[in-house]
């Protein structure tokens, strides 16, 4: 601001009083707070747009009580007239057009946040991104993912558990497809990162394969300090050759409608490809997105000897080495659950 008013006043100086009458006078509205309302204004700023296009729009719109061309000569002596970034900006009340031109040439757009949850699965994301307000939609469920986000050899050609639970900044004009490829390339550094620093004599042959245990881990426990330990157990009884015997596997493959309600008959199911009580071995795929924290314990278990473990009720478990000491535990948390009784965090 300062510089563009030293130019001003040269030029006033050559023109005499009524030049630096007028330089006193285009400070004075510039300085003035624009015509925004006790609440706040969008102003949107197409890509392309020219400053005068701008500055005509905001005397249309009311925001600015002087002719344009004050704006448009001030954006000239000040060298920012063609540094104006497109983008969708928040103006407050108070704001002021030196202010305003500030904001335009820093491109302080608004940004907007969409947060994918740990454990959700796949057809979840869709849902949460295609009812997201604020980005457009692009998805084809006609389509593959891979094809839309324009990768051509995934992790896995089944995208479930693919794509990284975070929280994703994005401007206006921002896809469901364009968070679904930034969620998938940083599911893929996060697994690199973390198979690169694994323990070793893990029972898995692929980084997938740590990927599936993970989703599982995610889904079994909440609690930060009990992942690693869930997925000592599961690691232990791989090597043992026993089956994993957990019912998240279970309920994701089951139909929607009989996921809240598991039976025994579910467990007895071989044709679920997912009941790991009757197929040894992982899962075909991941059963949801498994967080960071869930990835690492996948690749740097605890194995302190436990075999099995039960939910306690409070969110917690109770780990056993042996049968007996589980069949024990069954019936002190299972088998006399109080009223409060959960078998998650909540």
């Amino acid at each position: 601001m300062v510089k563009w008013i030293k130019r001003c006043f040269a030029v006033a100086l050559a023109v005499g009083t009524l030049g630096a009458l007028g330089v006193l006078w285009a400070n004075h509205n510039l300085a003035q707070p624009l015509n925004i309302a006790s609440s706040d204004y969008m102003l949107m700023i197409e890509s392309g747009t020219g400053f005068s296009e701008m500055s005509a729009r905001l005397e249309a719109e009311g925001l600015i009580g002087f002719p344009p061309i004050v704006l448009n000569l001030y954006a000239r002596l000040s060298e920012t007239e063609g540094a104006i970034q497109s983008g969708e900006y928040l103006l407050h009340s108070g704001l002021n057009s030196y202010d305003l031109v500030d904001l335009l040439t820093r491109g302080d757009v608004v940004r907007y946040r969409a947060t994918l949850i740990e454990g959700w699965t796949f057809a979840e994301v869709l849902n949460y991104l295609s009812n997201h307000p604020n980005l457009e939609q692009h998805y084809d469920p006609q389509k593959t993912v891979w094809s839309q986000i324009g990768v051509e050899s995934p992790l896995n050609a089944h995208p479930e558990g693919l794509f990284f639970p975070d929280t994703y900044s994005f401007v206006r004009g921002a896809t469901d497809v364009g968070i679904l490829s930034r969620a998938y390339q940083q599911m893929v550094q996060v697994v690199e990162t973390e198979w690169a620093r694994r323990a070793e004599g893990l029972p898995y042959e692929t980084p997938y394969d740590a990927l599936i245990m993970a989703s599982i881990v995610e889904k079994e426990t909440g609690q930060p300090h009990e992942r690693d330990r869930i997925a000592g157990v599961f690691v232990t009884r791989l090597q043992k050759n026993m089956r994993l015997q957990t019912d998240p596997t279970v309920i994701y493959g089951l139909p929607q409608d009989e996921r809240r309600n598991i039976r025994s008959r579910h467990l007895k199911d071989a044709t679920n490809p997912y009941n790991t009580y009757r197929h040894s071995g992982l899962p075909p795929t991941p059963i949801a997105m498994p967080g960071q924290a869930a990835i690492h314990a996948a690749l740097n278990p605890l194995q302190d000897g436990a075999l099995f473990f039960v939910a306690k009720g409070d969110g917690s478990h109770q780990f056993s080495e042996t049968l007996d000491q589980h069949r024990q535990a069954v019936r002190d948390y299972q088998l006399k659950r109080r009223e409060d009784y959960r078998s998650a965090p909540q």
